[in-house]
């Protein structure tokens, strides 16, 4: 077909790492453009993402599209192959509400859970805890929250599955673990090491040495 497929984003980044394993599970090409976020954004990256000049971006065949999940919805729907979400409306919805769920409410109660001052820590921990309690249960199970195949709700936990046990490691917390949360920490780490989510993923050393980096920074400015 000759498609133009481009992705502007960040090597480390949970949500850029979305969009290149909706890719990569589709089975499309693309080129992948490297973004400095914070201190020299691109002139196309402000020009594609004008509204929250942020990562990241498709471009395709000179469209636009932002927001991780929207873009993943995008590309499920133009490449039917290897569907993400679930035909049955009823499962499309649930899978939608796991994803929203993860997005705005794991995701800011974990990084609530990673900076809050030592006074804090236990209480922004459980709510944390909470949170992954509650998508334990949603698993109901399964090898993935999709079922067997990876879907969206498995794409949005990405940042659950890789890089909070990086982060875990990096400031000596413990969140995840396989005694507090069996299901969901097996889940996790047949994510990670599933091969068609394993090759998208950004080095896992060179993010260890960043969070330690950031985090001891961090506690010497306290």
């Amino acid at each position: 077909m000759g498609e133009e497929v481009k992705v502007f984003g960040s090597w480390g980044s949970p949500f850029s790492h979305r969009v290149k394993l909706a890719l990569q599970l589709k089975g499309i090409p693309y080129e992948y453009i490297e973004e400095d976020v914070y201190n020299n954004k691109s002139p196309l990256l402000l020009k594609y993402n004008p509204v929250h000049k942020k990562i990241p971006v498709l471009l395709h065949d000179g469209k636009p599209i932002a927001e991780s999940f929207l873009i993943v919805e995008y590309i499920d729907e133009t490449w039917k192959l290897n569907p993400i979400l679930p035909q049955d409306p009823y499962e499309r919805a649930m899978a939608r509400f796991w994803a929203n769920f993860i997005d705005n409410k794991c995701w800011p109660a974990i990084q609530k859970a990673n900076r809050s001052p030592q006074n804090e820590r236990e209480k922004s921990m459980e709510e944390a805890s909470e949170c992954l309690k509650t998508l334990e249960s949603a698993l109901h199970g399964n090898k993935f929250f999709g079922g067997d195949t990876i879907g969206l709700a498995d794409i949005a936990a990405n940042f659950i599955a890789f890089w909070l046990r990086i982060v875990q490691e990096a400031k000596g917390i413990e969140l995840l673990s396989a005694e507090k949360f069996p299901h969901l920490f097996k889940w996790s780490d047949e994510l990670v090491n599933c091969s068609v989510v394993n090759e998208t993923l950004p080095p896992r050393d060179k993010l260890l040495a960043i969070f330690k980096a950031r985090f001891a920074a961090a506690t010497e400015a306290q």
